[in-house]
């Protein structure tokens, strides 16, 4: 077997190589995809698409000089190879490995951070108008899949683009859409014939020959154009495009590494903006992927021979089949409940809701917002609507939370999943930030379960709250405990006493329940009488039991798997410093640091940010020590006291 990729350590190399030596160097790559990937897990079937794409790319242009732009960005893992990275590629996803996505900090061929879709088209005419106002003459390139297309954002770039008419590229990676042979082979043939080299140049020498006619010639130019676009809008399916402002080029066969050069030489030289439409397949090369695109989207460690992904331990359902489960409970008994996802059906379980109620099941696409407002006027005609969308990208919809339901005060559920440290996939799908950004709007109830027996009341509470509300909840599995058979409604706002204690008391939020007492249960070792709180409301908050220890304690300790800034501990700070007595009270709030935290696994990075038990425990340990000298100085029991604001202002201050 050959040996190209070994000598490859940059796209300079790559252009050494003959055009015939090309499709041994795909497999070559296809082999290390999978030999990689089946260790770390990752994206695999839209990586073992782009491999001939993203050749040919390298090949004809100049990276770093010429800028590629990849929406979303799962699809760079050929990129990352070609680019003096496949000496890291084991550490695909890993602590303090290689990034899963495009990162600027990785690499100089890395442009523009990604994770979440429809962002590549809007970046690329930006560095396309900042090239042109520098004077400078690179290429800029945008590579979308067609499922990121039903972002608004990437047609609000397509829009704009076709305005201004930069010269730059767009390749539209469409690896859903199937092709007929007859079909296909015709396409392929028009596409060559409209959009081909021999056909560019005839076109450009007509129009010449054209305007050269005295009198007419400008006339019969704009005829002829007129002719030529209706021509392309009746066989080739680029209408839409051309109408944008783009010129269409495809569909091309995507696999094809000859046809993809030829086609993007000619792209680079042709002026204003370009879409290229190439159709690849999702696992090209590894049947089993081929066949099952969907479920090898987001691969597990797996088995490359026998196509099995690899087991660990067993464990116990995961939170989001629970919700899944329950959703489907409530909804048998309530024809009114209806389910909603935004691209996301699989890793929201809203698609096992809809095998058993299709009629009831929307999947909106890319399309956050649009699904959040979908929610709230389906509401309106008394349907109760329960968004199902990671937390990640519920930052997408926003403005839409805003207006189309708290402005409202509209009764829409929102099932916040992957809230918290998510792992593999980094910083931009971590769920760190959906208390403060839900926290601070009118009428919205936050809640979040200590375990997933939990989550099936929350969700029942959510439901038929009269206005909206939001339920955030960890990936992966629960903690094992008892499920109750029946499903019971929630007191709103109110917390829960889970162990006494009169030396201190830890406030948990949703899944730092468990580890706070088991923190507990260290410090009990240590001599402490240490009470555990399972808050369950974010908002309303339940400020006589935080008031109930505050006095009781003298201690008290917030602990959430989100951002300490506007969090859980922020909204219990606020509830002391409204309060007017004065009382002896220490606080300290624990939860992820102002900082953007990166890809690995959950348990690293929950123990290098000590949110784990040990952590949690050496934290609240220490900081109880350093408190601990009033006692010595006898201001314990005397009657000592302080200004409850002041102190709240001065430890705000100093963390």
């Amino acid at each position: 077997m050959s040996h190209f990729l070994k000598n490859i350590n940059s796209p300079v190399d790559l252009k050494k190589l003959k055009r015939e030596h090309l499709p041994t160097l795909a497999e070559e790559i296809r082999d290390t995809l999978l030999q990689g990937i089946s260790k770390t897990g990752g994206h695999l079937g839209s990586n073992l698409g782009v491999v001939e794409l993203t050749l040919a790319m390298h090949y004809v242009f100049d990276s770093p000089i010429d800028k590629f732009v990849w929406d979303v960005g799962h699809q760079s893992y050929v990129h990352k190879l070609l680019t003096g990275r496949k000496d890291q590629f084991d550490s695909l996803r890993q602590y303090k490995g290689l990034c899963g996505f495009s990162k600027r900090e990785e690499s100089e061929h890395d442009h523009w951070n990604v994770g979440h879709g429809g962002t590549s088209i809007t970046a690329a005419l930006a560095f396309a108008t900042a090239r042109d106002l520098k004077k400078e003459k690179n290429k800029i390139l945008a590579v979308i899949g067609d499922g990121s297309f039903t972002a608004g954002m990437a047609f609000e770039g397509l829009n704009h683009a076709g305005h201004l008419k930069p010269d730059m590229i767009v390749i539209l990676n469409d690896n859903e859409m199937s092709i007929s042979n007859n079909v296909g082979g015709m396409s392929k043939h028009l596409s060559q014939i409209m959009t081909g080299q021999v056909m560019t140049k005839i076109k450009k020498e007509v129009d010449q020959l054209l305007l050269s006619i005295p009198g007419i010639g400008k006339e019969v130019s704009d005829y002829a154009h007129r002719l030529d676009d209706l021509v392309t809008g009746m066989f080739i399916p680029g209408r839409l495009f051309e109408d944008l402002g783009f010129r269409y080029m495809g569909p091309l066969d995507g696999h094809d590494t000859n046809l993809l050069i030829d086609n993007l030489e000619t792209a680079s030289e042709l002026k204003g903006p370009t879409l290229i439409h190439v159709i690849t397949r999702k696992g090209k090369g590894y049947e089993v992927a081929e066949e099952k695109a969907d479920v090898w989207h987001g691969a597990k460690p797996f088995d490359i021979a026998t196509g099995e992904f690899k087991k660990g331990k067993k464990s116990p359902p995961a939170y989001t089949n629970v919700f899944a489960d329950t959703l489907i409970e409530l909804a048998k008994e309530d024809e009114k409940i209806i389910g909603i996802t935004a691209a996301m059906p699989d890793g929201t379980g809203i698609s096992k809701f809809g095998k058993v109620f299709p009629d009831r099941t929307f999947d909106v696409g890319m399309a956050e917002q649009h699904g959040v407002g979908y929610g709230g006027a389906l509401s309106i005609e008394g349907f109760r609507p329960v968004i199902a969308i990671y937390s990640t990208f519920m930052q997408r919809a926003y403005d839409q939370i805003v207006h189309d339901i708290v402005g409202m005060n509209l009764p829409v559920t929102f099932a916040m999943d992957r809230a918290g440290i998510v792992g593999e996939d980094g910083a931009t799908h971590q769920g760190l930030f959906d208390i403060a950004f839900m926290r601070t709007l009118p009428n919205m109830v936050i809640m979040a379960p200590k375990d997933e027996n939990e989550l099936r009341h929350m969700l029942k509470t959510s439901i038929y709250h009269p206005g909206p509300s939001s339920i955030r909840y960890p990936r992966g599995s629960g903690l094992g405990v008892k499920i109750d058979e029946e499903v019971k409604e929630i007191e709103v706002g109110k917390g829960e006493v889970i162990k006494d204690g009169k030396d201190l008391a830890i406030i948990a939020f949703g899944s730092m329940v468990d580890p706070s007492m088991k923190a507990a249960a260290m410090l009990e070792e240590k001599g402490f009488s240490v009470a555990v709180i399972n808050a369950r409301f974010a908002k309303p908050i339940d400020k006589s039991l935080i008031m109930k220890y505050a006095k009781k304690t003298g201690c008290l300790i917030t602990t959430e798997e989100h951002s300490v800034q506007g969090g859980f501990g922020s909204a219990v700070l606020e509830v002391l410093q409204n309060f007017d007595e004065r009382i002896p009270l220490k606080t300290k709030c624990i939860g992820v640091p102002d900082v953007l935290i990166e890809h690995g696994a959950t348990g690293l990075i929950k123990k290098d940010l000590k949110l784990d038990p040990e952590g949690i425990f050496e934290t609240i340990y220490a900081f109880v020590s350093t408190t601990a000298s009033l006692k010595s100085h006898g201001n314990e029991n005397n009657g000592f006291k302080i200004d409850l604001k002041k102190t709240i202002a001065a430890k705000t201050a100093n963390d």
